[in-house]
């Protein structure tokens, strides 16, 4: 039987086992062998490897919802790939395609649906199987290890600065510039959004201004909804990517009146809703949760139109456990590429 080299979470809360003697999988009905150029690393995977959600996956299981490859083997029925295409997996890695939600265009809240690296085996090792239906098309002279990011953090907030409805002109706050938020303020930007980055670390509110933030605010040291109010009024729409409790409930004074707040980053436990201030402001509260196919085109696009360009290291499949490591502790700028390669 052919093997492979894989990182596999064995048992919750333990380090990756990087092992040679995975099982090279088979493509069946719909699928794709795809062997890996690049997989971002992405802050799911920790939760992942730690079994701290409310739903868990089940080990032993492959980790990774960021891979890039090249197609090499099609199952059966595949009509829409072809051996040698550029093709990218992605949390939503399938779903059923006929219930209510798949049927109105809402196919990320599927509950027959598939996560890669979580309900399904991921990008963390040398080849992953892709569902050719849900794969991510890259486009044509994309760089792999800078486009990887984008297949989650990038169609993540790319779909939830829709869900904002902030229009172009409008201030949008934007909380939390890791991963996900250094590469929300680009699109925030190229959608034609003005942006207030807010984060805790001096470096990262350095590289949101780089990316294009009008406002940078260290919560560390102020209070950042009272500043927003002074600089700019309140925004019209914010975006928490966060991972600390506390930048949920400030989201709800950095507002104006009839703001929408948006929900990215999912850390443990409840936040506090002070229901008068919802009320009395009309405020919109919202969760908004990966992509759809077609979100997944269009942050795709902006990519291709050279408009994102996420900030990113390279590392070797054997740092896995390291990277999530540094992750935990907040000390990446952007995001980890694994190189297949290296």
């Amino acid at each position: 039987m052919s093997t492979m080299t894989a990182a596999v979470v064995e048992d919750f809360g333990q380090e990756l086992n990087v092992t040679a003697d995975v099982p090279l999988p088979e493509p069946g009905p719909q699928q794709a062998l795809v062997k890996l150029i690049a997989s971002g690393v992405c802050h799911t995977d920790l939760h992942a490897r730690d079994g701290d959600w409310p739903v868990k996956p089940s080990p032993p299981f492959i980790p990774g919802h960021e891979g890039v490859g090249i197609v090499e083997k099609l199952g059966e029925d595949v009509t829409n790939l072809h051996v040698g295409q550029t093709v990218g997996n992605a949390w939503l890695w399938t779903a059923c395609g006929s219930c209510e939600y798949c049927r109105t265009g809402w196919e990320t809240l599927c509950e027959d649906q598939l996560n890669g690296g979580y309900s399904t085996d991921g990008s963390f090792g040398q080849y992953m199987l892709v569902d050719a239906r849900y794969a991510a098309a890259i486009p044509d002279g994309a760089d792999p290890h800078e486009i990887a990011p984008l297949l989650c953090a990038g169609v993540t907030v790319y779909k939830a600065l829709k869900m904002t409805g902030v229009r172009p002109g409008q201030w949008v706050a934007i909380s939390g510039i890791g991963g996900l938020g250094h590469i929300a303020v680009q699109y925030a930007v190229a959608m034609g959004m003005r942006v207030v980055a807010v984060d805790i670390a001096d470096d990262k509110l350095a590289l949101a201004k780089k990316h294009g933030a009008e406002v940078a605010l260290n919560a560390k040291g102020t209070d950042p909804a009272h500043e927003i109010q002074e600089q700019v009024g309140g925004t019209h729409g914010v975006l928490v990517t966060a991972v600390h409790p506390s930048a949920f409930g400030q989201a709800i004074n950095m507002t104006r009146r009839g703001g929408t707040i948006v929900f990215n980053g999912l850390p443990p436990g409840e936040f506090p809703a002070p229901i008068f201030d919802i009320v009395l402001k009309g405020l919109t509260i919202r969760g908004s949760i990966v992509g759809t196919r077609q979100d997944m085109v269009e942050a795709l696009d902006f990519y291709a139109r050279g408009l994102i360009h996420p900030t990113y290291s390279k590392r070797p499949l054997g740092d896995v456990n390291a990277v999530l490591d540094e992750m935990h502790h907040g000390k990446i700028d952007g995001r980890v590429v694994i190189d297949y390669g290296a």
